[in-house]
């Protein structure tokens, strides 16, 4: 199995983002190691030796996927016996000559706590918390989304991930069994009704997914998931509510898909 490493003077995200990306293009295993934080040169010879133990070991060179600011730090990693991919420098000289402006430098710029919309996220992320589930409706006026559907669809995930990626005051609310005979929209829902956004799922999925909260219960049974699902889905089509089945998608897909829907605005960078 071929080793990928993931190192950086910073957090490593970028690097893993973009090395991920593209080791998913080949039908190969990888051992993925993520290094962050390599701020010294004293830890670069570290890692260097890591990566070069690893290339004994396995008889094969390591992918090394970097984004190093520090040129010396770069310079350790390079002289490894690792294959090394530095996303950085890539197109640092190209950009430069297009904006005919000089970089500066400068460690943890793109993932820390000073960028601009930290605060963005952090708040989106509070919201999120206080108002999942419908545990907190007066509060959905603040929402820039309500996500609403049968309980373990997707809701509280998806408004997490919306709220600590993008900065996106995400609530939801679950329609629930007691629900199904007279399904409605809750008055603080029908006052928010153009935030609405409804997730579904296939009935055997669902079932899955109840079955390893409540095993063998009348909650996690096919019957009970359909019947649950069938009701929920008219509720949005009666209502005019923009939903999408979760079914075989990720949590990054799903947001993804959410804010391409609604044109919700991406408080990221």
């Amino acid at each position: 199995m071929r080793t990928a490493f993931y190192i950086s003077d910073g957090t490593a995200i970028t690097a893993e983002v973009f090395g991920h990306a593209l080791l998913t293009l080949f039908p190969a295993q990888f051992e993925h190691i993520t290094i962050p934080f390599v701020e010294t040169d004293d830890m670069a010879l570290q890692v260097k030796q890591r990566i070069n133990d690893r290339y004994k070991t396995t008889g094969v060179r390591p992918l090394i996927f970097q984004t190093f600011v520090d040129d010396s730090l770069r310079n350790i990693i390079n002289s490894s016996n690792g294959v090394c991919y530095d996303f950085l420098n890539t197109f640092v000289e190209p950009i430069q000559r297009e904006l005919g402006i000089a970089p500066v430098p400068k460690t943890h710029r793109t993932h820390s706590m000073h960028e601009k919309t930290y605060d963005f996220r952090i708040d989106a992320v509070n919201y999120a918390l206080a108002n999942d589930d419908g545990a907190n409706m007066k509060n959905f006026d603040q929402a820039d989304i309500i996500l609403v559907g049968v309980s373990r669809s997707g809701k509280t995930p998806t408004s997490l991930y919306l709220a600590l990626q993008y900065g996106i005051k995400a609530a939801n609310y679950p329609f629930v069994e007691e629900d199904m005979d007279r399904l409605r929209l809750p008055p603080e829902l029908l006052r928010n009704k153009d935030k609405l956004f409804g997730l579904t799922i296939t009935a055997e999925r669902l079932s899955q997914i109840r079955q390893q909260r409540r095993p063998d219960s009348r909650y996690a049974s096919i019957r009970q998931c359909s019947a649950e699902l069938n009701e929920v889905e008219r509720l949005y089509q009666q209502q005019h509510i923009p939903f999408l089945n979760s079914t075989h998608l990720s949590i990054e897909e799903i947001s993804a898909k959410i804010i391409a829907k609604t044109g919700l605005k991406r408080h990221k960078y």
